[in-house]
């Protein structure tokens, strides 16, 4: 075999979803199906859209706190074979869909040089350094709004005092 990348990677992704209406569940993985069918290096082979069941005739998977919960929403998964010119698009797939198993089904060997690697590799850095972007800014809003809510706090607390000194 020469030294060169697999290109035509076949693969099966699972997405899981849970809502309600049950329609819109059914609805939503078509639609998401179809976009990861027009993604770049990306060929949708084929899709197995399961029938929402409810929640809580979901057996042995939740406690049963968590099935009074969400009793009223429905569940459902799709299974997706995909076909992907390269291993770097996988790699785009699992970040942008994120879903909730991959199983590589050919070929049994994947061969992938160092820029290969470096692509894919630069796609997670690039991805975890956005997480991590987030998660920074979502910090100092929370600093922000706690800080909000005690000015808030204390101005109702004095507001609340000032009225009992007043109807005395």
């Amino acid at each position: 075999m020469k030294n060169e990348e697999t290109k035509g990677i076949k693969a099966v992704l699972i997405f899981e979803i849970i809502g309600k209406p049950k329609e819109h569940l059914i609805q939503t993985l078509d639609e998401m199906i179809k976009r990861i069918d027009s993604e770049k290096g990306v060929s949708v082979q084929g899709k197995d859209i399961k029938e929402p069941i409810l929640m809580k005739d979901k057996v042995g998977i939740m406690n049963k706190e968590k099935i009074e919960k969400n009793k009223d929403f429905y569940t459902t998964f799709a299974e997706v074979e995909i076909e992907v010119e390269e291993i770097l698009y996988l790699a785009i797939l699992m970040f942008k869909y994120m879903p909730s198993h991959i199983e590589i089904i050919s070929p049994e060997l994947i061969i992938l040089s160092n820029n290969g690697w470096n692509d894919i590799l630069n796609e997670v850095t690039r991805r975890l350094h956005g997480y991590d972007e987030i998660a920074r800014v979502m910090q100092v809003e929370k600093v922000i709004l706690e800080k909000r809510i005690r000015g808030l706090l204390e101005q109702n607390k004095k507001e609340s005092e000032e009225k009992t000194k007043k109807s005395k």
